[in-house]
């Protein structure tokens, strides 16, 4: 009778992390800014139609890097998780910290006890309410580790570089959304021997000053108009 194939714990956690590092580095990246008035998130994506950058709820934000269906299948489970609280409970009860937990519970429980784990990397963002108040953003890993960033994060291809880049030319409290923007699209080319236009990237904002619903969508042509000098 043969020997059962075995594998250690160890040796599986390992190829499982090294496997879906593989997957998310051949994502373009994402990065998401503090800038005077919310919170930026800008991602290399020609596509009009496919969204790596969404709306959750009022004052939350998703942003995800990676294999397109399986984190766009955890945007419409944190849409519909939101929905749920709010109805059941009130619009003030759901939070961007509770849904990084549920997504970290889900991809922790889907990399410890599934064959293939979730190539994918998360944003969940929150911009404080109020001038002055707090924002919050929590990255998500593949394997449910979740991280608290404080001004600025990346998540993608060579994102290391591009958090190297922002940590050397973000200046706390001092960027407008232009000069957020400008930051923004300069760490994304960081890597890259392109220059990137309003028809590679997608852009949003959860702006703290708009009513009750903080996120808006930046069109190609008011992305332009930004990022080109004196227009």
């Amino acid at each position: 009778m043969p020997l059962p194939y075995y594998v250690s714990p160890e040796q599986m956690m390992k190829d499982k992390a090294e496997y879906a590092r593989k997957g998310i580095a051949r994502g373009k990246a994402i990065v998401a800014i503090e800038y005077r008035d919310g919170v930026l998130l800008v991602a290399e994506n020609p596509s009009t139609l496919l969204h790596k950058i969404s709306e959750i709820y009022d004052r939350i934000a998703f942003a995800g890097v990676g294999k397109y269906n399986e984190f766009e299948n955890l945007r419409v489970a944190g849409v519909r998780l939101a929905d749920v609280k709010g109805y059941s409970y009130s619009r003030g009860d759901v939070t961007a910290k509770a849904l990084a937990n549920a997504y970290s519970q889900g991809l922790g429980n889907i990399f410890t006890q599934d064959i293939k784990p979730f190539e994918v990397e998360l944003l969940v963002v929150e911009v404080g309410d109020g001038n002055g108040a707090k924002n919050e953003i929590y990255h998500i890993l593949y394997d449910g580790t979740i991280e608290d960033e404080k001004n600025f994060a990346a998540m993608g291809g060579q994102s290391d570089e591009i958090r190297r880049y922002l940590k050397e030319h973000y200046e706390d409290d001092r960027l407008d959304l232009d000069g957020a923007l400008q930051l923004g699209v300069k760490a994304l080319m960081v890597t890259q021997n392109k220059t990137l236009t309003e028809r590679d990237l997608e852009v949003a904002v959860l702006d703290r000053t708009r009513e009750r619903r903080k996120f808006r969508r930046i069109p190609a042509e008011a992305l332009h108009q930004l990022l080109t000098p004196g227009a």
